[in-house]
């Protein structure tokens, strides 16, 4: 299985997903175009996390594939997957609490070369001047050079989750997958992390986003799809999504009242 359209980076194939009893995910058809912001939305326990837990080998579906830049990645394991262009900033924020920011961000990039996370990796002297320089080149993007040569454990939330940004983009997807990337933040870092993620737009990266805050999909997205019960009840562009009363019904009139 093949996409023939260059276009579209991911395609999530005919996908279900089945625990015991309980299909989490059924009938999950959907394409992501490449450059472009594609939110999934929907009430808890619609299957956001679970899809995308399938989209990076987290989970094997029951049936369905996903494909990525033109390859059937179900069945590869996650690092396979991340190392083949497809990173994912998670709800929980992974990073490594007792090393500073700037060590947290130069891991990736040595994973990324060497296949393989090596914390001794300051040892690499020869490398470690020129992937010092990109760490903070990516640091600096997300608006924490101050807070180089803090421990990450003693970030804010939001910090945080600025950081693992970093650490993804470091390793230069071609796919970027963000589950909740704003969970638990400020308004104000919630506006800083929407104009970053314009930012990363602009440069033409694509990004599939999970969100509930309805402020940040509007700001962002160029296309939605709406999960409900595990299956996609409704599709289209922000407006689309915004004027559909499935979508009323099932998510956005029980939070924006």
């Amino acid at each position: 299985m093949s996409t023939s359209d260059h276009n579209i980076v991911l395609h999530v194939a005919d996908v279900h997903m089945r625990f015991g009893g309980l299909h989490a995910l059924a009938d999950i058809d959907l394409e992501v175009e490449e450059g472009k912001t594609h939110a999934i939305i929907g009430p808890n326990g619609a299957g956001k996390s679970t899809l995308l837990n399938v989209c990076v080998g987290r989970l094997a579906p029951t049936s369905g594939a996903v494909v990525f830049d033109g390859q059937i990645i179900t069945g590869m394991k996650p690092h396979e997957i991340n190392q083949a262009g497809v990173a994912r900033v998670f709800q929980t924020p992974e990073i490594f609490p007792d090393l500073s920011v700037l060590d947290n961000v130069m891991a990736p990039a040595f994973a990324r070369r060497d296949g393989a996370f090596k914390l001794n990796f300051l040892g690499n002297m020869h490398r470690e001047a020129e992937i010092r320089e990109e760490a903070e080149h990516f640091i600096n993007d997300v608006g924490m050079t101050a807070e180089l040569d803090t421990h990450a454990g003693a970030l804010s939330r939001g910090d945080k989750r600025r950081l693992e940004l970093a650490m993804c983009l470091i390793q230069h997807p071609r796919l970027l997958l963000l589950d909740e990337p704003t969970a638990g933040m400020s308004r104000h870092d919630t506006n800083t992390t929407i104009e970053l993620l314009r930012k990363i737009k602009e440069r033409g990266m694509t990004k599939v986003i999970i969100e509930h805050d309805m402020h940040v999909v509007f700001s962002l997205a160029d296309k939605i799809s709406v999960l409900a019960q595990g299956r996609i009840i409704a599709e289209g562009t922000p407006d689309e999504v915004r004027a559909n009363p499935k979508v009323k019904e099932a998510y956005l009139g029980s939070t924006q009242e």
